[in-house]
């Protein structure tokens, strides 16, 4: 399943183009400086209905109101897909994914800023110089956002209306003999481990291959002290390209029913906003979910990724922590002083044989693995063994 319409605007962010806020307001600390006294929770819900750009959030309002005045108003066997939820319930589903994350994202917000014991970085080290962000972004930086945030928004829309008149059966219709809470389980963890095997190996090659690290994925670790109003805070392709080998492969790969596609989504958005999050503690509730899992990362893993040294070349995975111990790229960082953190972390022997042998650091290997992955979501669907559960 594609995110929902929007990426960065479906989260709470300020940017150069949002109206001023007054210095000492609750906005105005989220952007350029650590607060120094306590905030109410309730305050970091404040721009729970506004992203940083007021003119994004009416285009994404106006994508959205579009897809259900068509559902409701345009006759049933033009708008609905055979197989497929009908346009109502996938307008509904765009809604719920974009106000599920602005909640969401508010209480990850909430949560650092209220209990700063949980932070995964030390609040020495966000003594921010002059005119950068909370984050470590300056003010070209931010304005660059702000155009990737609307392409990333129009691209996801019309991606996902792409796949639900091309693909009937990706966006799965309820099923008339539901399956076994058993086989639910099976698919829903196979599922996951074939999506974060694409993102893996693609986010993996966005650092190791020059081109798409300077001109793609280098935009997203501007952010070297992530809160999870940066998890979407990428270059528009790279939105993309995770969106296509990542839930859209292991969707054809792995189908889900309909219960389950909604179920495994929303742990998705939770367990993305987590990892940027800036703490790791037992109110990242999707990383608890998943903790039992063989090699579970937990958000410190992906926080010692942003900082920006050479630690930035670890620790890749998108759900668990599998594909990092696998392919030798586990990396804790600060983890490894708290007492959340999980077991099997490379140590600096094992770090240092990666460094220096591991073969998949060569650029273009590393896009092997997506090339397969890519091939086999072709092989099934140009077969026609895709089909509808």
């Amino acid at each position: 399943m594609a995110p929902s319409v929007t990426s960065v605007t479906s989260v709470t962010c300020v940017t150069s183009t949002a109206p001023a806020k007054r210095p000492d307001s609750p906005a105005a600390e989220y952007v350029w400086h650590l607060p120094m006294k306590e905030t109410p929770v309730l305050a970091h819900f404040s721009t729970l209905l506004l992203s940083g750009s007021v003119f994004d959030t009416l285009l994404e309002l106006a994508l959205l109101t579009s897809v259900s005045m068509c559902a409701a108003f345009l006759p049933a066997e033009i708008v609905n897909v055979p197989g497929s939820v009908p346009l109502k319930q996938l307008g509904a589903w765009m809604w719920l994914q974009v106000v599920f994350r602005r909640v969401y994202n508010a209480f990850l917000e909430a949560v650092f800023f209220s209990f700063p014991q949980y932070r995964t970085q030390p609040a020495k080290e966000h003594a921010l110089q002059k005119k950068t962000d909370l984050c470590g972004r300056d003010q070209q930086q931010l304005d660059t956002l702000v155009m990737h945030d609307r392409l990333t928004m129009l691209s996801q829309f019309a991606l996902q209306l792409m796949i639900y008149y091309t693909i009937p059966g990706y966006f799965p219709a309820a099923a008339a003999e539901p399956q076994s809470l058993a086989e639910r389980i099976v698919r829903l963890v196979a599922y996951h481990y074939v999506m974060s095997f694409g993102m893996y190996w693609m986010h993996r090659a966005c650092h190791v291959v020059p081109f798409l690290w300077d001109n793609i994925h280098s935009i997203h670790h501007w952010a070297t002290h992530p809160l999870s109003r940066n998890t979407y805070q990428d270059h528009w392709v790279d939105n993309l390209l995770n969106e296509i080998v990542g839930a859209f492969s292991a969707q054809i790969i792995v189908p889900l029913d309909r219960e389950t596609f909604v179920a495994s989504h929303l742990l998705r958005i939770m367990e993305s906003l987590e990892k940027h999050s800036g703490t790791s503690c037992w109110m990242n509730l999707a990383h608890q979910a998943q903790s039992f899992l063989p090699f579970s990362n937990m958000p410190y893993h992906h926080d010692w990724h942003h900082e920006g040294h050479k630690a930035s070349n670890f620790t890749f995975s998108a759900l668990g922590g599998l594909w990092d111990c696998v392919f030798g790229t586990r990396k804790a960082g600060r983890g490894l002083k708290t007492p959340q953190a999980t077991s099997h972390d490379l140590s600096e022997a094992e770090k240092k044989r990666y460094v220096k042998a591991n073969r998949w650091e060569r650029p273009m290997l590393s896009l092997v693995p997506v090339a397969a992955l890519l091939s086999a979501v072709a092989y099934k669907l140009a077969t026609g063994q895709f089909t509808q559960l």
